[in-house]
Order: structure tokens, then sequence, then C-alpha cells
């Protein structure tokens, strides 16, 4: 048992194990019995089970935070606030994918489900790498700080921009060279369809399918934000990859409530741009202007909780005209 107290990525093996079965247990409770059969979530439902998994990654802080002190767990909760404020971006373009591919409700949260399985999967192989890379090259944060200041000056002056899902390549590229089924088969991703041209049976995929790889790469885009914004607020692998993966666990059950009002926090986006900003620029004030001294984490916290919770408030008081008249 001795392996379980060696350091892997700079954590104890442990924590990785501890943080592991966590996620096994809460992906196999929400399938196997919040949600063993396909059904509409309501809005109701959707914030008491989000708000479940939201306290389930707080208390995980709070372990992270004795376990490896305070300015870990306060890094851990820098990156879960940012995580989860950029998520509310991700749920406008979900819902678009879904509305595309006229995707019911009631099999919505299963896609999401398997979504999300293949996304702890990939972040945690970009993680991985990104991890790598600044270990050996740490002045690649600096181009991670400058893509970040960049990505929030452009978010701060560009317009919205609708994601036009039939022009993208992937869904045009498998079209072309799979069986697509017209209609949906339920909550199946394939099925067994007669050929148009022999009659035999033959597999094909279903607008399911297409819809849950769109997901999945539109966060592999969203990913490229808020994988680099954490790398500038910690190099410590477990804090980034656990942070990351708590926000998204609960973004599924967030999911429904969000899609049904995500209009009301169109203003959330300039304070999530201040953030990049902000994070990005505090690499460069700790390395050039504090020689090399951490910036507070206390700090970093502060702000960034201050304007997204800013951000939320200000959009729901600016939109809630159009609350009172929906």
């Amino acid at each position: 048992m001795d392996f379980l107290i060696i350091n892997w990525l700079g954590t104890p093996v442990w924590f990785w194990l501890s943080f592991i079965g966590l996620v096994v247990v809460l992906t196999a409770f929400d399938l196997g019995v919040l949600h063993k059969e396909d059904r509409e979530m309501g809005i109701s439902e959707s914030l008491k089970l989000s708000a479940f998994y939201i306290s389930i990654a707080l208390v995980f802080g709070l372990w992270v935070w004795v376990q490896k002190g305070a300015e870990s767990g306060m890094q851990y909760y820098t990156g879960f606030f940012i995580e989860k404020a950029l998520s509310i971006d991700n749920v406008f373009v979900i819902s678009l994918i879904f509305t595309y591919f006229a995707i019911p409700r009631k099999y919505q949260y299963r896609a999401l489900l398997w979504g999300i399985i293949a996304v702890i999967v990939l972040r945690g192989v970009m993680i991985a790498a990104g991890a790598a890379i600044v270990q050996e090259y740490y002045w690649v944060l600096y181009i991670f700080a400058a893509f970040l200041i960049a990505t929030g000056v452009k978010m701060l002056f560009s317009g919205d921009q609708e994601m036009d899902v039939a022009k993208n390549p992937v869904v045009k590229f498998i079209s072309k060279h799979m069986r697509v089924t017209k209609e949906l088969h339920d909550q199946h991703f394939f099925v067994k369809v007669p050929d148009e041209k022999t009659g035999k049976m033959v597999r094909a995929a279903t607008p399911l399918f297409l819809a849950l790889v769109i997901i999945n790469l539109a966060d592999l885009v969203f990913a490229v934000d808020s994988v680099p914004a954490i790398f500038a607020i910690t190099t410590d692998t477990f804090i980034v990859y656990t942070s990351n993966i708590m926000a998204i666990l609960g973004l599924r059950a967030l999911y429904f409530a969000l899609a049904a009002m995500v209009h009301r926090f169109q203003y959330l986006k300039y304070a999530l741009a201040l953030v990049l900003v902000f994070i990005g620029a505090k690499i460069f004030v700790s390395d050039f202007l504090m020689q090399g001294d951490k910036f507070p984490p206390v700090i970093s916290l502060a702000v960034t909780f201050a304007l997204i919770l800013g951000g939320i408030f200000y959009s729901l008081w600016k939109t809630r005209g159009a609350a009172e008249t929906g």
C-alpha cells in the first residue's frame, strides 16, 4: 500500500484515487439512480440537482484546503468559479446544438451525461499535456497569459456571434461518410436500419450521436480558454484538473435551468472578459513587477468572485423586464 503515498504529478496517489472514486460514484448515482429512465427534467429539479453538485464541489474544495493548505484551497475555488461561469456560455451553444438536431428534452440529459464522460477524459489529456509543457518550459505561461488578455479584450468589444451548426465541417463530414438516420430512435446513438439499395440491415448513426459529437467539439473550443485560465492561477495539476472537472460535473444538471433563461445572462460575458484579462495580467504583474513573488491567492479569489457575481446580478437586473413580460 506504499504506492498510495507516492507523489504523482506533485500529489499523492491516494488524492487522485479519492477524486476519481468520487467522480465515478456521482456519475453512477446520476445515471443509474436519478435518471435510470429517460424523462424531461424541470427547472426546479435542475436547480436542486445543480445545488447538490455545487455543494459537493465546495465541500471537496474544503477538503483540498485542509489537506493541501489554504493557498491550494483558494486556487481550487478560483478555478472552480471561473470554469462554472464560463460554462454558462457553453450552455447557450449546447442549447443551439440540441435545437438544430431537434433533440427532445427527455433525451438531452443522457446525451449530456455521455458528453461529460468524454469531456473528463479529453480535459485530462489536455491538462496533462499542458502541465508537462509548463513544467519543462515555464515561459509558456506568458503565452497563456497573453492569450487570455487578448481573448478577454476581444470578448469586450466583439458582438454576439451565433453558432451555425449546419455549416459545421464535422457535421458535413459525418453526414457524407456515415449513414445517418433522418429521425431519432429514442435514446440510441446507433441503430440497425435497412439499406436503401440492398435492403440489408446496416448500422447507422442517429441525430443524437451527431449532437453528442458536436457538443464535445464545442467543449474543446471552450477548453482553449478555460484550461489556460486555470494554469495562470496555479500549475498544480491536481488543482487544475479537479476544479475543472467538478465544475463540469454539475453542468448537465444546471443546463436545463440555464437553457430556459440563458437570455438573462447576456451581460455576464463582459464580466468573464474582465476575469480573463485579470488572470492573464496577474502573471506579468507577479513575475515582472513583484520580482517573482506570488500574487496573493486571496486577492485572485476575491476579484474573480466579485467580477462573476457582479456580472450575474447586473445581467439579472438589466433583463428584469424580459422576465416580467416573458
